[in-house]
């Protein structure tokens, strides 16, 4: 790293930073997100939190980033923290961007396949989100900070998860023996986005990686799982605020099966190498847009949508096959009436320097998230994937044609196709607008 004398060497702008961060309490009795059928558990690793960062420029409007260790935050939660905070800090609501870690070991955050949410944790989530941001805009210390980044790698974490078996289908759970291929590309960049004050010392660390958040230390237990964990340890060792902020994984798991215990490791090793590596770069620009959003819920054929699960679960996991397939019926029974509905949604973009965030509503798939990547004005800009609302998968038009578990009809996935490709090329549109500004 280099010093901040030498930062201040090349003129980089002041900035002030502040954070923040409410422990979201849990117990047993609540229902924990991210299986088919309703799931409990029995204690729990780590801490799960809304951890916020309040960032502030002269002649700028302060940006605030928050991320929490959810499953997901639906605009509901969104829109009240939205609003408190707003009334209180004087943030604007176009410069909050409110995420997930999308743990699969928190209590229900929605009303998603065999379960709803839990409604005591969310109002703690709510109240959680704006403790944090308001504890950040308090904690914004009055010294200059400046702002380091550097971006690594961690490709042994994660693969594209979308495999063509023999059968012509999409693997989702049950055997791969018969895998052919994976269907589309997975994304092994790893961004570190860092600010220290005038002495050097680390006061927030955000870093952002695109694989589904899945996967314990101590077993059956409540956890932020190891991105989450990952954080926890690094603020312990380092110092400062650390916040894990999720990529476009709509289509990647860990099909590398890396033991969560290794996985906190190698993220570790990554991110502490990239520290080292991160050199000042100017913040010339701290901005944000958020734009409206129009999407519809896709039509659906009731016998070809059953014939796709029944068919995948009678021969991959025939062992609670009839539930699973009780599951989705019940979901596209309740959807049936909603068929070409128009939704709204927010798309976000913000820039920090000459580094660009996209915040995207739902579980995006990465391809889509590498051709935005590739299409921005932007060298270097990051998907931030259950930003602001949750809308579920986010599939491309080939993944809609191939088929498989994220295009089964559901409110895992319910947006009409084509509705990916248009999101992102409406945010190429709002991040040429802040790079023109």
């Amino acid at each position: 790293m280099e010093s901040t004398t030498v930062a201040r060497a090349r003129g980089l702008p002041p900035l002030r930073v502040g954070t923040g961060s409410v422990n979201l309490q849990a117990d047993d009795s609540m229902v924990v997100a991210g299986s088919i059928q309703p799931r409990y558990v029995t204690g729990q690793e780590g801490e799960l939190r809304a951890a916020a960062i309040v960032i502030e420029k002269p002649l700028s409007p302060k940006v605030a980033i928050v991320v929490c260790d959810v499953i997901a935050v639906e605009r509901e939660e969104v829109d009240a923290a939205v609003s408190e905070i707003e009334r209180t800090t004087g943030i604007s609501s176009a410069n909050i961007l409110i995420s997930a870690t999308h743990t699969h070991h928190a209590p229900s955050t929605l009303v998603v396949h065999g379960y709803g949410r839990d409604e005591p944790f969310c109002q703690r989530l709510r109240e959680g989100i704006v403790q944090a941001v308001q504890q950040a805009d308090e904690n914004i210390d009055e010294d200059e900070s400046h702002f380091y980044f550097h971006q690594g790698e961690e490709n042994t974490i994660g693969g594209n998860s979308r495999l063509l078996l023999a059968d012509g289908t999409i693997w989702w759970v049950g055997s791969r023996a018969d895998a052919v291929r994976p269907t589309g590309p997975f994304d092994p960049q790893l961004p570190v986005l860092a600010f220290r004050d005038a002495n050097g010392q680390l006061q927030a660390l955000i870093y952002n990686h695109s694989t589904h958040t899945i996967g314990t230390c101590s077993g059956d237990v409540r956890s932020p799982s190891f991105y989450g964990l990952t954080a926890q340890e690094l603020e312990g060792e380092l110092g400062g605020r650390v916040c894990f902020l999720p990529g476009a994984f709509g289509s990647t798991h860990n099909v590398t099966e890396v033991p969560p215990p290794e996985a906190v490791k190698r993220l570790k090793h990554v991110i502490t190498e990239s520290m080292t590596l991160a050199k000042p770069m100017p913040v010339d620009k701290l901005a944000s847009i958020q734009r409206s959003f129009t999407f519809k819920v896709r039509t659906f054929n009731e016998a070809v949508e059953d014939e796709k699960v029944t068919s995948y679960c009678r021969k991959r996991v025939p062992e609670g096959a009839d539930g699973t397939i009780n599951v989705f019926r019940n979901m596209r029974q309740a959807l049936a009436p909603r068929q070409g509905q128009s939704r709204q949604t927010t798309l976000q973009t913000i820039v920090i320097g000459k580094v660009a965030i996209v915040g995207i509503p739902g579980e995006l798939f990465t391809g889509l998230g590498v051709a935005l990547k590739e299409r921005s004005p932007f060298q270097h800009t990051y998907i931030v994937s259950l930003a602001n609302d949750w809308m579920g998968y986010l599939p491309d038009r080939e993944a809609h044609t191939l088929g498989g578990y994220q295009t089964w009809m559901g409110f895992h996935s319910y947006a009409e196709e084509g509705t990916g490709e248009r999101m992102v090329d409406e945010c190429i549109g709002m991040l040429q607008q802040l790079a023109e500004q």
